[in-house]
């Protein structure tokens, strides 16, 4: 496959299917940026999840957007529509991909329905991943129990399939991503055995740093600890020994933290926000009281006026 030679022109859009309706392949995507064909992937968080939002999104560059189903309050209509926002504004150069809120047949099967690839959380034990390949793949071939949506891919419209020797559910199986969770002491037990049984269909490993310190008793979203920096080197040895890749954080500018992943998230909505409190706080601290007749010191002004 040479997609990857057309990513410097393209962007994601190298690996869009024959419609936006569908979802990109994001396996192979994944794939060569674990093996060093492409960049690693670049995601941006859409944590305060709404249509305009996605929108603004689709359109700022990243490869990905993390469409966070798990923790906002939008509905699967609202999820849908930033999914088919984000392919469809970014003309297929960005990627949708949905945390789901757990790992329910339909929620898995909603977020595939709408062309994106999913994050699953909490994934602890060999029987939920065996669950989650199941409910997100097609046919008895894959072991999948996923239902075909009747009225998604119409024929001779949306239904064309990116190998036309294999039928559209064999290809869709290959093309949307599967990206698992690790976020709790049990889960970084379990995850040598969860990849021997199911990942050859596993597309990345994302360790839930947060919800892991949570689960341990310890604060923030990093440590020194010794115990969590031995969870920490036994995730990315087990990852190693079954070649799958790493995925995760790397905010603010911290380089270093997004070494040997292949998916990486750099900002996000809610992080954007975050950082305007400087500018509230030093507006505060800098715009001078008004005088009685609320014209102020004509003297002391200085600068450029913005405008109306």
């Amino acid at each position: 496959m040479t997609e990857y030679l057309e990513v410097p022109t393209k962007g994601m859009a190298a690996y869009r299917a024959p419609s936006m309706t569908q979802p990109h392949k994001a396996r192979q995507a994944l794939r060569d940026a674990y093996e060093g064909k492409i960049k690693p992937l670049i995601g941006y968080y859409c944590g305060v999840s709404s249509v305009p939002t996605g929108r603004i999104m689709a359109l700022m560059g990243a490869d990905i957007v993390w469409i966070d189903w798990e923790h906002s309050s939008c509905n699967v209509e609202t999820m849908t529509a930033i999914a088919h926002d984000i392919q469809f504004m970014s003309e297929g150069r960005t990627m949708p991909f949905v945390r789901v809120p757990g790992h329910d047949h339909a929620s898995i099967g909603y977020a595939l329905d709408a062309g994106a690839s999913i994050i699953v959380p909490q994934v602890e034990t060999v029987e939920q991943a065996r669950h989650i390949v199941s409910a997100a793949k097609f046919g008895a071939a894959r072991k999948g129990t996923r239902s075909a949506p009747p009225c998604r891919w119409l024929p001779g419209v949306s239904d064309m399939a990116v190998d036309p020797t294999r039928s559209l559910w064999e290809n869709q199986n290959d093309q949307a991503a599967i990206v698992i969770q690790i976020e709790n002491e049990e889960g970084a037990r379990n995850l040598d055995a969860i990849l021997a049984a199911v990942g050859d269909q596993i597309d990345a490993v994302w360790l839930g740093s947060l919800d892991m310190r949570i689960s341990m008793g310890l604060d923030s979203f990093w440590g020194s600890e010794p115990r969590f920096l031995e969870i920490v080197d036994s995730y990315r040895e087990t990852l190693k020994k079954h070649d799958v890749p790493e995925s995760g954080m790397c905010l603010f500018g911290n380089w270093p933290s997004g070494a040997n992943k292949a998916f990486v998230v750099v900002g996000g909505d809610a992080f954007a926000l975050l950082g305007d409190m400087a500018l509230i706080n030093g507006a505060r601290e800098n715009l001078s009281p008004l005088s009685a007749n609320g014209k102020g010191d004509a003297k002391k002004e200085t600068g450029v006026a913005n405008g109306d």
